[in-house]
């Protein structure tokens, strides 16, 4: 009864959002997101609602029965699941699921799939492109109580655990056993393994310990309908018919939903520098690369580059200090081994030879824990810097090292003054550059200045318009610039046999398959 009252009191805002419905061309997160237009270009993500059922009181009955106290259904608390951490989507779910078990998940999707009801996975919510919120008024699936480590074996470094755990808390765990998780983000402190598995996410470690299509082991996933695929192996080889794992790393919970995780993890690392140094250009940036890998070789675990517009925005709006004189470029470079002794040789040489050759014209080495977190402070808090700028357009590429910042450039020359910034930051290593452009509020003529001429740009260079970030709502029409028609026929395909009905995570990843009908 009571959460019936709940669901009564929230009826008013799911009326609003279906009477927007009807807009021409608009999606739905823009229809729901009141007066400020969050969403892009309507001719892009033209958006209608497909054929799914609509909740009743039945619905909500029935998962209060199956998971009485993990049923939200009150508006303003349903609202924080609505929104993605940019503020830039929003959808009009009046439902969140909290369950915390994988037959709790299996129970959750058999319902929906009888009943057609559509349903939204969502880890921490820190996806950057759309697709961890509702579209339109999907059931939000949230993993954030999924959260226990199920065992850990010190021998082979293999840990187990639920999709719901924060990286943060499961990196914490592996330092107190002496290891590490195999990738570090900026968003640790709330993004869950099982979305960075689902988005197949990167970040700062992959030039050392490689993406997560190499470090997962095994995974417990739900489908569709209800049933559950247990190949949670904790085998490094198995070389038993088709690696199902893959179809699901990078898949943005459009295939399943992703509830345990067995992964390998590296010992941690028992020395560990951090030198933050400053290129006069771009070039010398890139030669610094090549000098770096050759002299550190092995104990190189990171090499992350930063613009000064980046450091101009994390020093006026974060207070951050940056340890070098002002400088056009600055570089971040990690080493990771079990030998400090060693280790600071091989870095020192390196420094001294890129002095020498005027590759760095100024720089500072931390060795210590604190020191370093302040360094790294400077290039993981780009992104939260950014969002004090205004409206962000966030860009993640991957491109040849060599062409990684001329997009910046061109896009500068491009926009001129119609953009507040254009900053480019990213992974150097990995070959992925982070373009993110500010204006002072979202501006549909400017978006027609950058799309799609950043994706036919990157296309140019056999680039991917998405690195590590996914495509999600925003990017799923732009896929034909990275894949050819017949791989997105194929995964169009996999989708069709693995959810029929499409309910799992919709108007995600795929532009939609050509005989799918809309309402």
């Amino acid at each position: 009864m009571a959460a019936a009252a709940v669901w009564r009191r929230g009826a008013g805002w799911l009326r609003s959002c279906r009477a927007n419905r009807e807009l021409p061309g608009v999606p739905r997160a823009r229809a729901c997101a009141g007066s400020r237009e969050v969403v892009p270009t309507c001719e892009r993500y033209a958006v209608r609602r497909l054929p799914f059922a609509r909740l009743a009181d039945g619905d909500v009955a029935f998962f209060e029965r199956l998971m009485p106290g993990r049923v939200i259904t009150g508006e303003e608390e349903v609202k924080p699941f609505n929104v993605d951490w940019l503020k830039s989507v929003r959808g009009c779910s009046q439902l969140v699921l909290k369950p915390q078990t994988t037959a709790e998940v299996s129970q959750i999707l058999r319902y929906c799939h009888e009943r057609n009801l559509a349903v939204n996975p969502q880890g921490g919510n820190t996806g950057l492109v759309g697709g961890s919120v509702p579209v339109f008024d999907e059931i939000i699936l949230s993993t954030a109580l999924m959260n226990q480590i199920i065992s850990f074996d010190k021998v082979s470094g293999i840990l187990v655990c639920q999709a719901g755990c924060v990286l943060e808390r499961l990196s914490e765990y592996l330092e107190e056993q002496g290891f590490i998780m195999p990738l570090d983000l900026g968003a640790k402190g709330s993004c869950h393994i099982g979305g960075n598995v689902a988005t197949n996410a990167g970040g700062l470690r992959l030039l050392r310990y490689g993406s997560l299509r190499g470090t997962v082991l095994g995974l417990q996933v739900v489908l569709a309908d209800g049933s559950a695929l247990d190949c949670l192996t904790s085998l490094r080889k198995d070389n038993t018919g088709y690696d199902l794992k893959q179809l699901f790393i990078g898949s943005e919970g459009t295939l399943g939903v992703i509830t345990a995780v067995s992964i390998l993890c590296p010992q941690r690392p028992k020395a560990v520098n951090v030198a933050f140094l400053g290129c006069q250009s771009f070039a010398k940036v890139l030669e610094t690369f090549t000098t770096c890998r050759a002299m550190l070789g092995e104990i190189l675990s990171a090499y992350e580059f930063m613009d000064e517009k980046c450091m101009e925005l994390v020093e006026t709006h974060l207070k951050l200090s940056s340890p070098v004189a002002d400088s056009p470029f600055y570089v971040l470079i990690e080493t990771s081994g079990s030998n400090s002794t060693h280790d600071e040789e091989k870095l020192n040489n390196f420094l001294e030879q890129a002095t020498a050759s005027g590759l760095v014209t100024d720089g500072t080495v931390a060795t210590d824990e604190k020191k370093i977190k302040v360094l790294w402070s400077l290039r993981e808090r780009i992104t939260e810097a950014l969002t004090h700028e205004g409206y962000v357009y966030k860009y993640d590429i991957s491109l040849p090292v060599g062409k990684l910042y001329d997009l910046v450039t061109d896009m500068r020359a491009r926009l001129g003054q119609n953009a507040k910034n254009v900053v480019g930051y990213g992974h150097l290593g990995d070959g992925n550059l982070h373009l993110n452009i500010t204006a002072e509020s979202y501006n549909h003529s400017l978006l027609e200045a950058i799309e799609p001429f950043v994706y036919e740009w990157t296309a140019r260079y056999s680039g991917s318009i998405s690195a590590e970030h996914g495509l999600g709502f925003k990017k799923r029409h732009f896929i034909h610039y990275s894949k050819p028609h017949e791989a997105v026929l194929l995964m169009q395909q996999f989708k069709a046999m693995l959810d029929p009905k499409g309910i799992l995570n919709p108007y995600k990843t795929l532009p939609s398959a050509p005989d799918r009908s809309t309402c």
